[in-house]
């Protein structure tokens, strides 16, 4: 039975809207999740899989976490490729203890799923022209058709976790929003195999023929990709061709151990980085791929969508049980600095790896002087791994909030 009426309409779920639900249900907040797509689309959707300690923290305040400690993959470092010779980056050393997991996004929308449906929580997936209304006013409405039936929902407040295409950031008035975005000239082919991981941690590579990088989801499950013009299409790809291609931007220890297989699945992404201001506007809060996109290097998008998460919560919890609204008038600008901070990070990261096509070879020679003088300047190699093992979330708030 679809109630007629909630606290909050989440819109999208996604990680980002099935978070926020469960936290929310935790808090003793309605809300009711509306989804486009059919739940087994949205669990067979192959994202990232590295989080950040903030997200495995939210993880565990979710009450989702116990499956992540169990089969979760703690990386204390990684590996850099550049000039045929690796170098890594210990994160544990430079930030004091710190750590990544390495856990597909796939995992943690299951877990997620699996808690909202042993709650008895609903989630409409399928829901067909999905709008939202009057969120300028204080009485929102969401409305959608299943088969012959439409369906409204009234609620409080629309929380926009549908993604970058999704429908909540299109509602939004021309003139309201400033939106922020740089194309990369390329993209990552993907593959997924069930073959040994050639490291037990991630191997970035810099390389003449482009960037390449070796991750995992497991001990026995592979995750690799390779930069590959916008041009390209899958079908190009033959699974030969993509281990032969690996191989040619390994270095010789990787390239003979790399172990090959049959495909799961192979997809390109294009890369871009794109920002949304503000994120709110009226009841219409933002969260996640709806705001903000960042390129996959240094796997930031899952992160910065939990902290989004994390901040909109807080704000609808103080809302409702403290009967205060400045979590909510303050979402935006908090969410907004952790942002440009994660997208600065990954736009470095992205143009220190990657070959650009109208650069030409002093670009390659710069990015390997760069690369050089990173790993010989401690206080660089700290940077880049705060940057990596991702901010605390108070990081510069009390100064920037005066």
């Amino acid at each position: 039975m679809i109630p007629t009426r909630t606290q909050v309409a989440i819109v999208g779920a996604g990680p980002a809207g099935l978070l926020l639900g469960q936290l929310l249900h935790r808090a003793g907040i309605d809300a009711v999740i509306i989804e486009r797509q059919s739940a087994d689309y949205v669990l067979g959707r192959i994202r990232a899989g590295v989080l950040e300690q903030v997200t495995m923290d939210l993880l565990d305040e979710a009450g989702v976490g116990q499956r992540m400690h169990q089969e979760g993959l703690l990386h204390a470092g990684f590996d850099m490729l550049f000039k045929g010779q690796r170098h890594r980056l210990d994160l544990h050393a430079l930030t004091g203890g710190q750590q990544v997991m390495v856990y597909g996004q796939t995992e943690v929308t299951r877990d997620l799923m699996d808690a909202r449906r042993q709650a008895g929580l609903l989630t409409v997936y399928e829901a067909q022209d999905v709008s939202i209304h009057d969120f300028d006013g204080p009485a929102p409405r969401v409305s959608w058709r299943q088969g012959d039936q439409t369906h409204e929902l009234r609620c409080d407040f629309i929380a926009g976790c549908d993604g970058f295409h999704g429908v909540c950031r299109a509602s939004v008035p021309e003139g309201a929003i400033t939106q922020y975005e740089k194309v990369y000239p390329f993209g990552w082919l993907g593959m997924l195999a069930d073959t040994r991981p050639v490291h037990h941690e991630l191997i970035y590579v810099n390389s003449p023929r482009g960037f390449a990088l070796c991750s995992q989801r497991s001990h026995t499950r592979s995750r690799y990709y390779l930069q590959v013009p916008l041009s390209d299409r899958v079908e190009q790809w033959s699974d030969q061709a993509f281990w032969d291609e690996l191989r040619l931007r390994l270095d010789p220890q990787a390239a003979g151990e790399l172990q090959t297989g049959a495909s799961l699945e192979k997809s390109i992404a294009p890369l871009r980085s794109f920002v949304a201001e503000p994120m709110r506007f009226g009841r219409l809060l933002l969260a996640g791929d709806a705001a903000h996109i960042v390129p996959p290097t240094g796997a930031k998008g899952l992160n910065l969508a939990a902290t989004d998460v994390k901040y909109l919560a807080q704000a609808f919890i103080e809302h409702y049980q403290g009967a205060s609204s400045a979590g909510i008038d303050h979402y935006s600008d908090r969410c907004l600095r952790r942002i440009w901070r994660a997208e600065r990070f990954s736009w470095w990261f992205t143009s220190l790896m990657h070959r650009f096509p109208d650069n030409g070879e002093i670009g390659q020679k710069l990015q390997e002087a760069e690369l050089d003088y990173l790993f010989h300047s401690q206080a660089a190699l700290h940077s880049v791994a705060e940057n990596y093992v991702g901010l605390p979330l108070n990081f510069g708030e009390s100064a920037a909030l005066g």
